[in-house]
């Protein structure tokens, strides 16, 4: 298995999973910590993982809502939208504060 196609399986087993740690990682995959910690590191520039320290309650993290099968708005269209939005009424910007409910993806504070 190559470096992508472990960091797509990555990516797989903690949108199932939620969370995990390092070291469970790098034993189901067979790859170093320094690997995984890579691995963790090139994912979350696209993907929103977070890293959580702490010697019990810390790993990896995929935010909250996050499904790995959908798609979310970038953070300039959330901006846009959000700001097109403020110059709507009525039913035009309920639907548009629908799209941006639906498709936006919440930080760790629900925004």
């Amino acid at each position: 298995m190559g470096a992508s196609e472990r960091r797509r399986a990555v990516l797989e087993v903690l949108c199932q999973r939620r969370q995990d740690t390092r070291e469970s990682l790098a034993h189901e995959f067979g790859v170093s910590l320094r690997t995984i910690s890579n691995d963790i590191d090139e994912l979350s520039r696209t993907y929103p993982i977070i890293t959580i320290r702490g010697k019990y309650g810390g790993g990896i993290k995929v935010l909250d809502g996050y499904r790995l099968d959908r798609k979310y708005l970038n953070p300039a269209q959330q901006h846009l939208l959000k700001r097109l939005a403020k110059t709507l009424s009525g039913q035009d910007r309920d639907i548009m504060e629908s799209i941006l409910r639906d498709f936006a993806l919440k930080n760790e504070d629900g925004m």
